[in-house]
């Protein structure tokens, strides 16, 4: 490797050095895709038999309604008959046992756990309902009520179906992710010559052919052909990304318009779809600490309803001299209308919808309680190279200091010299010259730059060192202008003469302007932190409005500088590459890892961000603050309508005409819950 003596060496090295740490998430990847499945087919199992039981109680509750004697008074009908309360009895007992069996086994479970909830409550409620209509029929004083319990039963099993439903279509973002992948592919056999195969056969090392319009089967580097591809389901980006030789492609992608053949580098768990399928169901099931909140108020909404069941019976036998079966329609009426359903449903339905939302839009979220974490940020602290910069050297200027050659031939005999070379500056070089001349002869000069012997001539590509040391003259005010834009420059020595100077800069991404432009907006401090020499580190802050920069960090020391920023008392993320990054990420309140590419598992952090855009970080801060207002909003909608309808199932309204049946609470439960699954349909990116 040559001996340029650049400033900016230090973020090259130390990813080298640290690039072994790409392994890490690799080795902790999901393997789990029977229980995956397992899970699924329960799910569709449990949607299939709330609906079945829903239909079978609806065509009973018709007779049960039919028979029942308040509401033939209600229609102001007759339609009694010896025996009806006994067949009122026996379809009611059907609707009971039949139709109410998960709430019942619901009940068991949670009062086994100690944990009573919705299930305990509607479980408690049908009982009632049932015995007590029963005790009617076998003598005892009242009104039968087996009309609410089917009613009750019927409403709820409906409830439940509604809500399997959505939790259903809420998770479906990995059935469209696995929907991507094509079912087969052409495979190259070795005479060039093409066969079908299941995408599950391909091996790495398969040469596979993608023709216009089909989906990539698996992820791999072209090795012919040249096309667009439209990557928009995996990575959010919208227009479709030009392909060649050598470039990479990712499975599930769709090629648009000319041929390509592939070969295959990843399969399987290895696979970005993969990969990605594998974060989503991670976060998905990640903790929420706002679902921690639901869960403790469903909790204490039980007791409550509990607690006022009793009080409401106890108060209307004892104090007002109300009939039994009133008291007792009373507490059913309380017990419905407290039961925690869409409360259960309120935090779940918003988080697999952030989810899928991130995951669509290029960023996927590990770890819950970190994205909520995020909406509360004080400050985003951002890596310099590959994050706000393009992380590649780009030639940004050629002085000429010798009007024998032009600025081309300048370019072209250092570029030359370069493709011996394996350092950053001189693939910066190479991609800008047009032509080369193969060296004929190659050296390093320690610790000072290369030299050679280019189409005949003696040439030395060098650093200002060199320069200075041979005390060589050049416009050093011209040079140190560019210098000062935090660029690199080298310099051309052609038959021992200073003939020029080339500068290297790493681009500026737009979108990083954009970003800390956005963060500010937001009232976020953003901070900088660099490998880099303080001179191009401060020349980057400058002009993209940096608030602090750290310049000069070496990589284990980069944790410290995010632990400095957090004694401020602020809440931080870090952003940076995932590789050499780690300790900061992990370090900082949100970590958050930035142009994963095609190994989005071995990237380190709580959330990880497909695509090279700063962007994203703003939009993530904004999807944070989205999903916690419609986390915020459910809860309302779910605890805040049980809260008002208490006391009107209790009948505090009662001397004024106004009552909750059991079944008008049912209703209005459902009503809730259908409410809650809408709201959280609302979410979107802003």
């Amino acid at each position: 490797m040559d001996q340029h003596e650049h400033h900016n060496h230090g973020k090259h090295d130390h990813q080298q050095q640290d690039s072994s740490d790409r392994g890490k998430r690799s080795d902790e990847k999901m393997s789990h895709d029977h229980d995956d499945h397992s899970h699924h087919e329960h799910h569709k199992q449990m949607v299939q038999d709330f609906k079945f039981r829903f239909w079978w109680v609806l065509a009973q509750t018709i007779p049960i309604m039919a028979l029942s004697p308040m509401i033939q008074d209600f229609l102001g009908v007759d339609w009694r008959f010896t025996a009806d309360k006994w067949i009122l009895a026996a379809l009611s007992t059907v609707v009971y046992f039949f139709g109410g069996w998960p709430f019942l086994t619901g009940l068991v479970d949670e009062l086994k756990e100690k944990q009573p909830g919705m299930m305990t409550l509607i479980g408690l409620a049908i009982s009632i309902a049932y015995l007590y209509s029963t005790a009617v029929v076998f003598g005892f004083e009242g009104d039968l009520l087996y009309w609410e319990l089917s009613t009750l039963v019927g409403i709820m099993l409906l409830g439940h179906w509604i809500e399997m439903r959505s939790v259903m279509s809420a998770s479906s973002a990995l059935e469209e992710l696995a929907a991507l992948l094509p079912g087969e592919a052409h495979r190259v056999k070795e005479d060039g010559s093409t066969e079908d195969v299941p995408v599950d056969e391909l091996q790495q090392g398969d040469k596979v052919l993608i023709k216009p319009g089909e989906k990539i089967p698996a992820d791999g580097v072209v090795v012919k052909g040249e096309s667009s591809v439209n990557e928009a389901m995996l990575t959010g980006e919208s227009k479709p990304v030009s392909k060649r030789k050598e470039d990479e492609v990712i499975g599930g992608s769709v090629n648009e318009k000319g041929s390509l053949t592939i070969e295959i580098s990843k399969t399987g768990d290895d696979s970005f779809l993969s990969q990605v399928m594998n974060l989503v169901e991670e976060a998905q099931q990640s903790k929420s600490r706002t679902q921690d909140l639901a869960n403790r108020a469903a909790f204490w909404l039980t007791i409550v309803a509990i607690t006022a069941g009793l009080l409401t019976f106890g108060a209307w036998i004892l104090f007002t001299g109300q009939s039994f079966d009133f008291a007792m329609n009373r507490t059913v009426a309380v017990m419905v209308i407290t039961c925690p359903h869409a409360l259960g449903l309120a935090i779940p339905l918003v988080v697999s919808r952030s989810t899928s939302i991130a995951a669509t839009n290029g960023f996927l979220i590990r770890d819950r309680a970190a994205f909520e974490q995020a909406r509360n940020l004080d400050a985003v602290i951002f890596d310099k190279t590959g994050t706000l910069t393009e992380g590649t050297f780009t030639v940004t200027d050629i002085l000429n200091f010798n009007d024998d050659y032009s600025d081309e031939e300048i370019l072209k005999y250092a570029a030359s010299l370069e493709t011996n070379s394996e350092h950053p500056l001189a693939k910066g070089i190479l991609e800008k010259a047009d032509e080369t001349w193969e060296p004929e002869e190659f050296d390093s000069i320690t610790g000072k730059g290369i030299e050679g012997k280019v189409n005949g001539k003696p040439v030395k590509v060098v650093s200002p060192g060199y320069v200075n040391e041979q005390e060589m003259e050049y416009s050093e005010d011209e040079v140190e202008e560019i210098s000062s834009q935090g660029k690199t420059v080298v310099f051309v020595i052609i038959e021992d003469k200073l003939t020029g100077a080339i500068a290297l800069g790493d681009e500026i991404r737009e979108s990083s302007k954009n970003a800390i432009q956005a963060l500010h907006e937001m009232g976020i401090e953003c901070i900088m932190l660099t490998g880099d020499n303080r001179q191009t580190a401060e020349y980057v802050g400058r002009e993209l409005n940096i608030d602090q920069v750290f310049a000069e960090v070496l990589p284990h020391e980069k944790a410290d500088k995010v632990k400095e920023v957090q004694n401020q008392g602020k809440r931080v993320a870090m952003t940076g590459d995932g590789v050499n990054d780690a300790p900061a990420l992990a370090q900082a309140d949100v970590g958050i890892a930035i142009g994963a590419g095609s190994d989005v598992a071995v990237e380190t952090g709580d959330i990880v961000l497909v695509k090279n855009n700063p962007e994203d970080v703003t939009a993530l801060i904004k999807l944070s603050k989205a999903t916690y207002r419609k986390m915020v909003q459910n809860l309302w909608w779910a605890s805040g309508y049980n809260i008002g309808a208490i006391p009107l199932a209790a009948g505090v309204l009662f001397a004024w005409g106004v009552i909750l049946s059991p079944a008008v609470g049912a209703i209005l439960m459902s009503l809730s819950t259908v409410i809650v699954a809408v709201n959280a349909r609302f979410l979107k990116m802003e």
